[in-house]
């Protein structure tokens, strides 16, 4: 992951391209996707237009992966357009990856940013070898109900409209998984409440590591696992993994699994670190330390490292705010301070 091709930054005034690659759900519930682009317009003073099949309705998107493709393709082709950001994730994107022409994102590399399904699209940039930024998308965080959350604002200026590495991250003093139907346009009124965020928690390990960023949601990684998008072991190699568990299910015994195909595959003895996200949803302090204490017997116990440092409850992906994570950059991880920081820019 060396030597990945950086994008260049977002400047004022630029065109950014909104895709649904996954869930329809900007064309089902469009008062949601033009609050989100009326608040990232504000707040960047960019320009954020659609793609052909941005706004299809949830069915027509789903039944037509190969138009969600061609969206990316020409998205990315079209030298007017500098970023593109994904509406929202879903579940399927995986079955854009027949459609993909690797050479195209390799030609024209740009900001593409997204989380949770969208894993799928960044280990497709990963693989046709630019730099992704692993950050909010349309419909959740920057359609956020009266206004964009500032840190996530912050953490988005730094990533990818400025060259000055981010630096040190340091935790959101809030935070919020709090749910409020989108198919309710009355709730778009109430802002979430925000609690006081809990402390980043050192599950194991000491000293200052510094690897390279790679990771995804958890659940679409166990998707990619035996496709051509899984990272070959060099990928691997002195990387800090960042793991988010999404909203949806996600039983134990699936994730010890996919701990252990990743464990068996060598990756567990080669990486640096793992950075893991508050797991989304409404799930209890006991389910999210559930999933702490199976990060600890799999690593520690099975696979024999309980000198790898994990630093758990860190703010990217499910929950709110989240910085933003730029795929193959350097990062360094201490565990007497708890402190994350991003030592490279991913934009040059």
């Amino acid at each position: 992951m060396n030597n990945l091709i950086k994008p260049k930054p977002l400047q004022t005034g630029d065109v950014v391209a909104a895709v649904s690659l996954s869930a329809g759900l900007a064309g089902t519930i469009p008062y949601r996707y033009e609050i989100g682009k009326k608040q990232l317009e504000e707040e960047f003073s960019i320009k954020l237009i659609e793609m052909p099949h941005t706004l299809k309705d949830i069915t027509s998107v789903k039944n037509n992966p190969k138009e969600r493709a061609a969206d990316l393709m020409a998205a990315f082709s079209d030298p007017e357009i500098k970023a593109i950001f994904t509406c929202i994730g879903g579940e399927d994107s995986i079955r854009i990856l027949p459609y993909i022409d690797f050479e195209v994102i390799r030609s024209n590399p740009k900001i593409f940013l997204g989380y949770s399904d969208t894993t799928v699209t960044h280990m497709i940039c990963l693989k046709a070898g630019l730099t992704s930024f692993y950050g909010p998308a349309i419909l959740s965080n920057f359609a956020e109900n009266q206004g964009i959350l500032s840190f996530t604002a912050e953490q988005i200026r730094k990533a990818i409209f400025s060259t000055i590495p981010v630096g040190k991250v340091h935790g959101s003093p809030v935070w919020t998984a709090a749910h409020l139907d989108w198919f309710e346009p009355e709730n778009q009124k109430i802002k979430r409440p925000l609690l006081s965020a809990p402390d980043r928690k050192l599950l194991q390990g000491q000293g200052i590591v510094k690897g390279r960023l790679i990771g995804g949601c958890v659940q679409t990684l166990i998707t990619i696992v035996g496709t051509e998008l899984w990272p070959n072991a060099e990928s691997w190699n002195s990387a800090i993994i960042f793991l988010d568990i999404s909203e949806s299910e996600l039983p134990l015994n699936i994730f010890r699994y996919f701990l252990r195909n990743i464990g068996t595959q060598g990756i567990l003895q080669s990486i640096n670190a793992i950075i893991l996200g508050r797991p989304g949803g409404q799930r209890s302090i006991d389910e999210c330390e559930a999933y702490e204490n199976e990060l600890i017997n799999i690593i520690a116990l099975e696979f024999g490292r309980p000198d790898l440092p994990i630093l758990s409850r860190m703010d990217f992906g499910h929950t709110d705010p989240m910085m933003t994570l730029p795929y193959g950059v350097l990062a360094e991880l201490n565990c007497s301070d708890l402190s994350f920081s991003i030592k490279e820019s991913g934009v040059e």
